[in-house]
């Protein structure tokens, strides 16, 4: 079974999260996205301190994916240079975790 990731990352509304959400679920660059409701971003940008309302997501892949994915998100998303940040899952039901793994292998 190949390692499982959780890759974070934000977008500016709910239509282009969606949009990408079913691109990288199309692509098998991930198994499943979860479009999360808008929150308030406070970040640093450009030497300003700047606050944007922004939709969060949660992508599952794996590390032999994640090249494929991160190459998709950053061709599809919007800003210069977006959040994207993997973790590692430690533990997980295994019957989830080899879920994610078959649905990211390349057809």
């Amino acid at each position: 079974m190949s390692e499982v990731l959780l890759v974070v990352t934000t977008l500016p509304d709910r239509a282009t999260a969606e949009r990408i959400a079913e691109a990288l679920v199309t692509a098998r660059a991930a198994a499943c996205v979860n479009v999360l409701a808008e929150c308030t971003s406070v970040y640093r940008w450009q030497g300003k301190v700047e606050r944007a309302g922004e939709v969060p997501m949660l992508i599952k892949t794996t590390r032999t994916a994640y090249a494929r994915l991160e190459t998709t998100l950053r061709t599809l998303h919007p800003y210069d240079v977006p959040e994207i940040v993997a973790l590692p899952v430690t533990a997980g039901l295994p019957a989830y975790l080899d879920w994610v793994t078959q649905e990211t292998k390349e057809q």
